[in-house]
């Protein structure tokens, strides 16, 4: 490719695919484009495996180590997703909970049967 005029200035794996779709080569060498493609999310799907066996390393101690694989997939997801937790407003979602119709009231609620 460095024959080629245009790509000479592609020094790194992103410009180059830049460059390939520009001229429309994604096309004419799709194989190619998408191992360039595949090389870039390397990085990408690597860290995320990563961050999960970290979040798993942190919840899953030595007392914890008898949990059901759902109850953990579900650990996991609050700890990694934890901002998007954070901005919850739990008294809306007790509220929502406690509102007429429900066959059982929440434990400290007011409501009595």
């Amino acid at each position: 490719m460095r024959r080629i005029e245009d790509f000479r200035a592609c020094h790194d794996i992103a410009s180059l695919a830049k460059k390939m779709v520009e001229l429309e080569r994604h096309v004419m060498f799709p194989v190619v484009y998408r191992l360039i493609e595949l090389a870039l999310l390397l990085l990408v799907a690597t860290s995320t495996v990563e961050r999960a066996f970290s979040s798993m390393k942190i919840i899953k101690t030595e007392l914890r180590s008898r949990m059901s694989d759902g109850w953990l997939n579900d650990l996991m997801v609050c700890y990694i997703e934890r901002e998007i937790f954070k901005s919850i407003d739990l008294g809306k979602i007790k509220e929502d909970f406690q509102k007429e119709g429900r066959a059982l009231p929440l434990p400290g609620s007011s409501r009595r049967h």
